[in-house]
């Protein structure tokens, strides 16, 4: 075993003592039943609710404890070695590969089976982010699509054309950036012109230039190709036109993201590529507001539609496995989904506000909620906005499952980071990331 690892597990262990000791993650037994234990995921929402109380159902009389924060690797493993995991976790699926590989999460061929799990209503893309060496580890929850989003009304006050905002011209969309960028009389940051999502967005500059930054087969890390060099210097570049990472970090940090005061309700940002669902935010709390949705594309203006999101998986130590299994095939199944998209649909009625849907990694489900849910004739700016979502789907790619996916996607971050901070040079970071993901790639392709 490696040193790096080995200290690695020590570290987890003493952490494992303290987390055992206070109870952690560990699955109980309550008055009237089982209780199971999640970790990742909150239920804060009519759509997270709809689908906890469908599946509470079907494991009555147990029940589930679903609340927390996001998905914790330390915390996860320092419980799987106190021997105390939680029954279910949910987690970024470029993630689920590492912890598939180091058999801390059980295969899911018997719960498809046995659930009875309709494996085809799922989104290929989606499944394939959860299956590692043929075996699948994962049920899909979300499917985030990327598009740029533009503040119409923010960018015709600036002098310019909503419709010139895009990816293709390189060289327009850097002078934009700057006309769009505002400051006030001090010369401080009022108004990002456009924000290219660093570091968490690189993967769909990358395809944009050309690349590709992981091998099919999950293996080979391909950081240090010239093409994505180019490209993290030319992103960093626009950040660098607008003040610098230190500046526009601090500045985006002040934003109200979820909020009423929204960067695009106050004119805080003017354009950038975001995920879909920021589109239900500010149909949530900006439903008047200015907007335009295009697809993020090459520099040819072919859409790229880079997607991602989570899973649920089962630990392999889990000692529910079978109401776990029960619990998440119900929360992704089309039917749950569908009775809580119908749920926000309502409460937006109520509320005289759009419902622009939920993109979900089952197929079937977003068949019904855009066929049927989803009436926006009398909100044409969101109406468009679904539609250029949806559109974008037909173009879409994932990062390949890979039993080193924590530690490819940390090293090209990490690898940004250090770019953004003025620490490295693209060059010199991007090779250094190059080293460090191939190495624990390799790493995780020897036999355990």
């Amino acid at each position: 075993m490696p040193g790096g690892y080995a200290r690695l597990r020590a570290g987890l262990l003493v952490i494992a003592l303290a987390v055992s000791g206070c109870g952690g993650v560990s699955s109980t037994v309550e008055t009237g039943g089982t209780t199971l234990v999640t970790m990742g995921f909150g239920a804060g929402d009519e759509i997270a609710k709809t689908r906890i109380e469908l599946a509470d159902k079907v494991i009555g009389p147990a029940t589930v404890k679903v609340g927390g924060g996001a998905f914790d690797a330390q915390q996860f493993l320092a419980a799987v070695a106190a021997g105390s995991p939680p029954d279910i976790v949910y987690l970024d699926r470029q993630l689920l590969g590492t912890y598939a590989a180091r058999g801390t999460l059980a295969p899911l061929g018997e719960c498809v089976r046995d659930s009875q799990v309709q494996m085809a209503e799922f989104r290929e893309a989606a499944v394939a982010e959860v299956t590692l060496r043929g075996q699948l580890y994962g049920l899909p929850e979300s499917y985030n699509n990327r598009l740029i989003l533009v503040n119409d009304a923010v960018v015709r006050q600036a002098g310019a054309d909503p419709a010139e905002v895009g990816t293709a011209d390189r060289a327009k969309l850097a002078a934009l950036t700057r006309t769009l960028t505002g400051r006030d009389g001090g010369g401080a940051l009022t108004r990002i012109g456009f924000d290219p999502k660093l570091p968490e967005f690189l993967p769909l500059w990358a395809k944009a230039n050309g690349v590709t930054m992981l091998s099919e087969d999950g293996l080979k890390a391909n950081l240090d190709d010239p093409r994505l060099i180019e490209i993290l210097e030319y992103t960093a570049g626009l950040i660098e036109a607008q003040g610098g990472w230190g500046k526009l970090k601090a500045f985006r940090d002040t934003f109200d993201f979820f909020g009423a005061k929204n960067p695009f309700a106050t004119g805080q940002l003017a354009a950038g590529p975001m995920d879909d669902w920021y589109l239900n935010v500010l149909a949530n709390h900006s439903p008047q507001i200015d907007l335009s949705v295009r697809p993020f594309t090459d520099q040819h203006g072919t859409p790229i539609d880079w997607v991602t999101g989570s899973a649920w998986a089962i630990p392999a130590a889990s000692k529910h496995k079978k109401e776990a299994c029960a619990w998440i095939a119900t929360m992704t199944k089309s039917d749950s989904w569908i009775a809580a998209a119908r749920a926000r649909a309502d409460a937006r009625k109520a509320a005289g506000k759009p419902f622009t849907g939920i993109y979900t990694g089952n197929r079937v489900a977003d068949e019904k909620i855009f066929g049927d849910l989803v009436e926006l004739d009398d909100k044409p700016v969101f109406g468009n906005a679904v539609k250029a979502v949806l559109d974008a789907q037909k173009t879409a790619f994932s990062m390949p499952s890979s039993p080193a996916g924590a530690e490819f996607k940390a090293a090209w971050q990490d690898a940004v980071n250090r770019v953004l901070s003025g620490a490295q040079s693209p060059a010199a970071a991007l090779r250094q990331a190059q080293t460090e993901a191939q190495r624990a790639l390799d790493l995780a392709a020897q036999p355990r």
